[in-house]
């Protein structure tokens, strides 16, 4: 049987991925209650990292331990990867001797090639068009704070990066309407835009976006490799933060998510952590538990 891959979340189906969520919350509920799972006993998952982290780092590395398993750090020091040899030939042997494989790089074409050749599932931790992982631990987030988010309005304030990108992907998994608030010239890709033309809306300001709005969310202004574009960044987006008056025009109960790291002051105002609204510790933690339901999934090909 062919290796099932997540590099984005229309690897999976709704039905799939509300079942993985559900696991995912069985999975935290036994973790916090002391219980111990060896479902991955013996198998081994290969990170290969060519860009930064650290929560995708801890959270795949601990949830493999959790479960019995053994995870390998690799950066591009560390492999052939780093060293001009064909992507796909990587693929072939890396995969031959581990169970999964996780990547964070740049390009999404690096993922999508590596998992062409993969005899084992590839996992997206990141690339600069998607991070599905974060959507599966934000969506697993909104379920155990407020049911279902069939339905509900999320507001995306900022960049239309990455995580923008997955979350137009999620409007049209999870059945919600999405509002994109960003600068002219930041907007999210015009393809993903026109294909999902039904579950999202751009607008130009934030309190448009969030008027009414069930979860706001955002990001740095600058993510990892835009570093040069800071000062740019911080004029374009300098009307563009989370903070309190801003969630005062959401819904009532509205909840406030970021995947972190967060730049106080910038994206989000000094006291929006603490913020009765804000459930980013808790969405933090859970890619812990999104991604050993994830894990198990993809390697056992069973959700329980």
């Amino acid at each position: 049987m062919a290796a099932r891959h997540f590099l984005t979340l229309n690897d999976m189906t709704t039905s799939e991925l509300e079942q993985l969520l559900d696991h995912a919350s069985r999975l935290r509920k036994e973790w916090h209650a002391g219980k111990t799972r060896d479902s991955l006993k013996n198998r081994v998952l290969a990170m290969i990292f060519e860009k930064s982290s650290t929560r995708t780092r801890v959270s795949f590395e601990a949830g493999m331990t959790q479960l019995g398993g053994t995870a390998m750090f690799l950066s591009p020091r560390d492999t052939q990867l780093g060293r001009g040899e064909p992507i796909e030939d990587s693929a072939i042997v890396i995969s031959s001797m581990v169970d999964a494989v996780m990547i964070r790089t740049f390009a999404h074409e690096t993922v999508e090639r590596f998992a062409s050749a993969s005899s084992k599932p590839v996992i997206n931790a990141l690339t600069d068009e998607f991070h599905p992982c974060q959507l599966l631990a934000d969506m697993q987030t909104y379920r155990e704070h407020r049911g279902s988010i069939r339905g509900a309005t999320v507001a995306w304030i900022g960049d239309g990066n990455n995580m923008c990108h997955s979350y137009i992907n999620a409007a049209a998994q999870f059945d919600f309407h999405l509002n994109v608030a960003c600068p002219e010239g930041y907007e999210p890709d015009s393809n993903l835009l026109k294909a999902h033309s039904d579950r999202v809306t751009v607008v130009r300001t934030p309190e448009d976006a969030a008027k009414g709005a069930n979860l706001l969310v955002t990001d740095v202004w600058a993510s990892m490799g835009q570093e040069d574009e800071q000062k740019a960044r911080e004029r374009a987006f300098q009307d563009y933060q989370i903070n309190p008056a801003l969630m005062s025009v959401a819904a009532k109960d509205a909840l406030f998510m970021h995947c972190l790291p967060a730049h106080r002051g910038e994206e989000i105002s000094a006291d929006m952590m603490e913020h009765p609204g804000s459930v980013v510790w808790h969405e933090a933690e859970n890619r812990l538990h999104a991604q050993k339901a994830l894990l198990e999934f993809l390697i056992l090909n069973r959700l329980d």
